[in-house]
């Protein structure tokens, strides 16, 4: 793809504007450790696929105090009860009833950047009415998982008592994330924050993503820009071919090993420039909502959905500092 980048003094300017933010944020970035997830022996491919294709919703979550792995049994026993109640409109009801719906916790080994990290876990409600077996499992009603990849910034300043796990993603009915929110907020101290990303950041993923070396690519790499006009706003999608997208990069990346906001910059200019020679619109004044690659796609309204196994890792370790910098 063509492009002819911007002048030198308004690299250096953008640059400068965004000088001393996400200063932490880049450290994560500045090792190629992020970009492939390692194969490990104790992921569960099964459980990873199922992860994969699903569109999340993000939010950070403070550390939980006196979580313990050990009781994971008991927790879905305890929430199948809270849940239970909370449809009931709080009519009170024993633990160990049969209800209608099924919790299940369960771990997600080998989902970690470090060995520090603690374990992921998730969260699953299953509709009992469907059960036709004791072997057979029910409908999935509603998934939540919980998880910390290259957490190191946020491990260093808690005690033993509390267990850092601050990215948490959601897929099911908004009313069943509020209550099991709700019961994790009232059991383990905690609180719940929907996770903002911003135009900065999509920027950052879509370069990160487009950088990712893949053996074939599923999907286009797609950008869409909200403009704000009145009676309605307007919508503007650009799609390039991936490859295309992958020469563009190439040819702006000079710093093996890393991405720089320098080149973070220049790419998104060079996209810029390009659009504005063939339609004669400055994508600059607008704002970028939405960036989707072969690799994962997100959206500004704290909506993910991740496509590629390979960079699962890569994906989870920069929405995990987007996360911890919110807590912060």
């Amino acid at each position: 793809m063509p492009c002819e980048p911007p002048g030198e003094e308004h690299s250096k300017g953008k640059v400068q504007q965004c000088k001393g933010q996400f200063k932490e944020l880049q450290k994560v970035l500045q090792t190629p450790v992020w970009l492939e997830c390692k194969d490990q022996e104790d992921v569960d491919p099964q459980k990873v696929a199922f992860l994969l294709h699903k569109q999340w919703t993000l939010y950070s979550l403070t550390p939980l105090h006196k979580f313990s792995y050990t009781n994971l049994k008991e927790y879905s026993r305890l929430l199948s009860a809270f849940i239970a109640a909370e449809k009931q409109k709080g009519l009170a009801v024993e633990v160990g009833e049969d209800f209608n719906i099924k919790v299940i916790f369960s771990t997600l080994l080998g989902i970690k950047g470090t060995q520090r990290d603690p374990e992921a876990f998730l969260v699953q409600i299953l509709s009992k009415s469907q059960l036709s077996s004791e072997n057979r499992e029910g409908k999935v009603l509603w998934t939540g998982w919980f998880c910390c990849i290259f957490g190191d910034s946020l491990l260093e300043t808690v005690s033993e008592d509390f267990t850092c796990l601050p990215l948490f993603l959601a897929n099911g009915a908004e009313s069943n994330t509020a209550i099991i929110g709700t019961w994790f907020q009232k059991t383990f101290d905690c609180y719940f924050s929907p996770l903002v990303i911003n135009a900065f950041n999509l920027s950052w993923m879509a370069a990160m993503w487009t950088a990712c070396k893949m053996d074939h690519y599923v999907a286009a790499t797609e950008f869409l820009w909200s403009v704000p006009c009145s009676p309605q706003s307007l919508d503007i999608s650009y799609a390039i071919h991936p490859e295309d997208a992958k020469a563009l990069w190439d040819s702006v990346h000079k710093t093996p090993g890393e991405v720089t906001q320098e080149e973070v910059d220049l790419f998104m200019d060079c996209l810029y420039s390009h659009f504005h020679r063939h339609f004669k619109i400055h994508l600059s004044a607008t704002r970028l909502v939405r960036v989707s690659t072969s690799v994962a796609s997100a959206h500004t309204d704290g909506k993910i959905k991740i496509l590629c196994h390979k960079y699962l890792t890569g994906v989870l370790a920069y929405l995990t500092e987007l996360a911890i910098f919110q807590i912060e």
